[in-house]
């Protein structure tokens, strides 16, 4: 379906030298690329990349048949999207510098330390993404439409704002690189991982867990797994999350609320690929893309020092930040029929349509819950309706009013309590509050009434008294 990542797609080693790649890829295995092919024969180079796509390639200079300085550039001008890493006995300043001109992406000299020879093959990979991520990116805001649109298809929207995102995710999608999803309670953080994860093209699970109130203890055996023995109780090993997101995708959901110690176990596991399951003294690597949602102001949780600094920019490598319902509201009318109709098949009915009534009330109404709030407004609705094909405003009208009188004051329906320098009377306040709600309804007093927090005849005494004054 998307573009395969570069964590995806094999490394290929090129090398007349069977223990050289046999050590080489050892190397890359411990360091955790695991998917790597290797070639002793030079000849089959060009054929194999015709029909296998491959993330970088690593290429040995001197070798039979045909040698790496006549490969390279045509691996280059055939494949030019495919790092090329130069790896060669030769010491001379000029090979280096002709491999480089020709489109080398890095020179290395053999015997080549272990270390050099991961961070060159590493930053080759990102590299190789950026490129992708980049065209991906251009192509979907030069054509302003989604290549994969199906991955996003448990998410319900005719959004702008909402297409943005997807677009942005589709470039980014096959990154190895976390994601960092944020938005306002019940907007659908962990439906827009999911996609993610099917964009990705990732064979493994995708592996969901909240990690909001777990204690340091209880995050490390839940993420890592334990041995036997390595606690009262723990009578038998067991893997955790993170091995049983392996080839796959793991999701952090209310990253922001995560205990200090545990946030220090997480950098680690994102710089290093490793972990230590408890009672281990054995690392283990992760292949696992990691993915993190908050409804939190991390930058407001950095200022108190309770959310570290470096382990934030580790994570919003890419970050989206979805848009809360109220500022999308051409949704709503989507939402609307969708959960409809979902309702009244769970309730085995006929879904019932929203009047325009009802719409102009949830259209103006703030929903601090987001969608999560909407699908339960309309579920409770489906469920108390009785018969007729419309659906009745009333249990809405119920629901939003129990909101606004137990919300804050000043924040009720999203209003602003600042006027902007005149202070209102209260006869003032509130004739402007009657008539801005009025307009929003459309002259509806009903849903007026509503938006309020009031019931219709209370509105009728008040519209009465504002016509007398």
């Amino acid at each position: 379906m998307a573009q395969q990542s570069s964590a995806s797609l094999p490394v290929l080693l090129v090398d007349d030298e069977s223990t050289v790649l046999l050590s080489s890829r050892m190397i890359l295995g411990s360091a955790g690329i695991k998917q790597v092919l290797t070639l002793e024969d030079s000849r089959q180079v060009m054929p194999l990349l015709a029909e296998q796509k491959v993330s970088v390639v690593v290429l040995d200079l001197f070798m039979p048949y045909i040698s790496g300085t006549q490969l390279l550039p045509e691996i280059v001008r055939e494949h030019p999207e495919v790092p090329v890493i130069v790896m060669t006995a030769s010491q001379e300043i000029e090979t280096a510098v002709a491999c480089m001109k020709e489109g080398a992406f890095d020179y290395l000299v053999k015997p080549v330390e272990e270390n050099r020879f991961v961070s060159s093959v590493k930053r080759a990979l990102e590299l190789r993404d950026l490129r992708r991520q980049m065209g991906a990116l251009k192509r979907s805001l030069m054509n302003d439409q989604l290549e994969h649109g199906e991955a996003f298809s448990g998410i319900v929207t005719v959004s702008r704002k909402m297409r943005s995102l997807f677009q942005y995710l589709e470039a980014v999608s096959g990154s190895g690189e976390p994601v960092l999803i944020t938005g306002e309670t019940g907007t659908g953080k962990e439906l827009l991982a999911e996609s993610v994860h099917r964009l990705s093209g990732r064979g493994g699970e995708f592996v969901p867990v909240n990690v909001a109130g777990l204690d340091d203890g209880l995050f490390s055996d839940t993420l890592f797994g334990h041995r036997r023995g390595a606690f009262s109780g723990a009578d038998t090993s067991r893997e955790g999350m993170v091995a049983r997101a392996a080839g796959g995708t793991l999701f952090l959901d209310e990253i922001g609320d995560l205990a200090p110690a545990s946030q220090v176990k997480l950098l680690r596991l994102l710089q290093e690929r490793q972990y230590f399951p408890l009672g281990s003294d054995m690392a283990k690597v992760s292949d696992a893309r990691i993915l993190c949602a908050t409804h939190r102001d991390l930058s407001t949780r950095m200022a108190e020092e309770t959310f570290r600094s470096d382990l934030y920019y580790r994570l919003s490598v890419h970050q989206v930040v979805i848009p809360p319902l109220r500022e999308r509201r051409e949704d709503i009318r989507a939402l609307v029929t969708f959960f409809a109709a979902e309702a009244a098949s769970s309730l085995d009915k006929k879904p019932p349509e929203a009047p325009a009534e009802l719409l102009t009330l949830l259209e103006n109404y703030h929903f601090p819950g987001n969608v999560r709030e909407l699908r339960a407004m309309v579920f409770d609705a489906v469920a108390s309706h009785k018969s007729g094909p419309v659906l009745a405003a009333k249990s809405f009208r119920k629901t939003i009013k129990r909101q606004l009188n137990t919300a804050p004051a000043g924040k009720k329906n999203g209003e602003k309590s600042d006027q902007g320098g005149k202070f209102l009377t209260l006869k003032e306040a509130e004739r402007q509050h009657i008539e801005e709600a009025l307009r929003r309804a459309g002259d509806n007093q009903g849903t007026a009434a509503a938006l309020l927090g009031i019931s219709r005849p209370a509105l009728n005494r008040r519209l009465s008294r504002m016509r007398d004054d």
